[in-house]
């Protein structure tokens, strides 16, 4: 009865194991979610490598591959095969210049700590400088802020005043065309322009003789009137 009843059990105890190692596939009644799950295994392939004969590519031929006359191909096939790949183990270590450029690396990309502390106290002290000048000009800028806006309205002002000014010269000017030729002149004629420039003369010869009797007048000299064409 003992050899029934361990049999029994026995009997159970593979078919619970094989349920569990066999994939499965749950349906969405067994939740109440609705989510199917499904149980998946993986068994990957083991590497076969041939240890009794394993393939050693000669460096000597041209058809040899070039990647396969690296030192890093030398430490895979070391790792491989050990000491049946022929490959002496001191060769596989840097050079020193392979080193040096290690070591400069490491201490580029992760330096020691009271390099990393140093560097950044030096990067905030930047940035403290940074600010400081940038907060100092700020101040200096609103401190220059009122002048800076009484003289924009001012040359705002000017502009608009000299624009109108521009503007009642450029009518005066039609106007007196007009009253000379009698008709509207285009101002861009040439009768227009040859106007203006004889007007621009005669401005400047009455400016230059207002300045010379203003001086005559400092000076106590007496003032000539000026000469009349007949």
């Amino acid at each position: 009865m003992a050899a029934s009843v361990l049999c029994r059990r026995t009997l159970v105890g593979c078919h619970t194991f094989k349920w569990i190692s066999t994939p499965k596939t749950l349906n969405s009644a067994s939740y109440p979610s609705g989510t199917l799950l499904q149980t998946a295994s993986y068994n990957p392939k083991p590497l076969k490598l041939n240890i009794r004969d394993p393939y050693i590519p000669d460096k000597s031929r041209n058809d040899t591959p070039d990647w396969q006359k690296t030192g890093k191909y030398d430490g895979k096939l070391y790792g491989r095969y050990g000491s049946r790949s022929g490959i002496d183990p001191a060769s596989l270590w840097p050079s020193h210049t392979e080193l040096d450029k290690i070591i400069a690396e490491e201490n580029e990309w992760h330096p020691p700590l009271e390099v990393m502390l140093k560097n950044i106290a030096a990067k905030q002290k930047e940035e403290a400088e940074k600010r400081m000048a940038k907060e100092k000009l700020i101040a200096e800028n609103m401190a220059k802020m009122p002048k800076m806006i009484a003289d924009w309205r001012r040359e705002k002002r000017e502009t608009k005043q000299k624009l109108k000014e521009e503007k009642a010269r450029r009518d005066k000017l039609l106007a007196e065309a007009r009253e000379r030729f009698g008709y509207s002149v285009d101002p861009r004629s040439p009768k227009f322009v040859e106007m203006v420039a004889e007007i621009e003369k005669e401005e400047k010869k009455k400016k230059k003789l207002l300045k010379r009797r203003l001086r005559e007048e400092q000076a106590g000299v007496p003032v000539t009137p000026p000469v009349t064409s007949s």
